[in-house]
């Protein structure tokens, strides 16, 4: 494989980073997030000097600190689409009340490009959480087969719930046998085999939080999915025929 070096205009760390490895310890994780990757070092250190979009880079990573007080601006599309994955997978859940019927849906895209639309895992009687949930598992299955073909991948979900379950909270409540002092951890039997996929392709992948419903198309798509999920009462995780025809789906009603 080529060697890439990764320029980072917004992260915990700015700076012009040699290996996938280095990038992803400032980025990861991090909203609103700016990088690229480029095939040599005098394209990347020439880019590093212009800010895209008007964010000012600095030219001394060491100087940048990242900070506490002010919250990460919102992942664009135009950012996601310049992140240097191969496949990135978009995941998002319905439920019609809350509780009440709940559904699942994902778009995967592979060079950004749309190339499977999914829907499923009806539930007559779920939470919001639980289609969230659901649909974090699904994407981390399709993100482990993805690899298997050595793609590189990304996952991007609006639930910070589901998020900060399997790549934050799920690890302590492990080492304390399932339980938190404060009570009953919801939805474990979801959490915990959604986690124990996450351990093995952590490091690996990336997953992203991003904002519902601000125009950003895998997370709208993947909505639509949840509601046909619903619509549906399919119990299984289905592929949708229809994957060109996005401004019909796009034009139905929001979860």
């Amino acid at each position: 494989m080529a060697k890439k070096y990764y320029v980072v205009w917004q992260g915990r760390k700015t700076g012009i980073f040699s290996s996938w490895a280095e990038c992803k310890s400032q980025v990861d994780g991090f909203t609103g997030a700016k990088f690229k990757s480029f095939p040599t070092l005098n394209e990347a250190e020439s880019a590093f000097g212009k800010s895209p979009r008007g964010l000012t880079a600095k030219a001394n990573p060491k100087l940048t600190k990242p900070s506490n007080k002010q919250k990460p601006a919102p992942l664009s599309q135009e950012q996601i689409d310049a992140m240097p994955f191969e496949v990135k997978i978009y995941t998002d859940g319905a439920c019609e009340p809350n509780p009440g019927e709940a559904g699942t849906g994902l778009a995967v895209y592979e060079h950004n490009k749309l190339s499977e639309l999914w829907y499923g895992l009806y539930q007559p009687l779920g939470t919001n959480n639980t289609a969230e949930l659901q649909g974090l598992h699904q994407a981390l299955l399709i993100a482990k087969d993805k690899l298997a073909t050595g793609n590189t991948v990304a996952i991007f979900c609006d639930s910070k719930y589901s998020i900060d379950c399997i790549t934050k909270w799920a690890s302590g409540w492990k080492q304390k046998g399932w339980t938190k002092p404060s009570g009953e951890i919801k939805n474990l039997d979801i959490i915990q085999p959604a986690y124990a996929l996450y351990q093995d392709i952590a490091s690996q992948i990336t997953i992203h939080h991003v904002n519902g419903h601000v125009g950003i198309e895998g997370n709208e798509l993947a909505d639509r999915m949840s509601i046909i999920a619903i619509e549906s009462q399919d119990e299984n995780l289905s592929l949708y025929e229809e994957p060109d025809n996005n401004a019909k789906l796009l034009a139905l009603r929001t979860g």
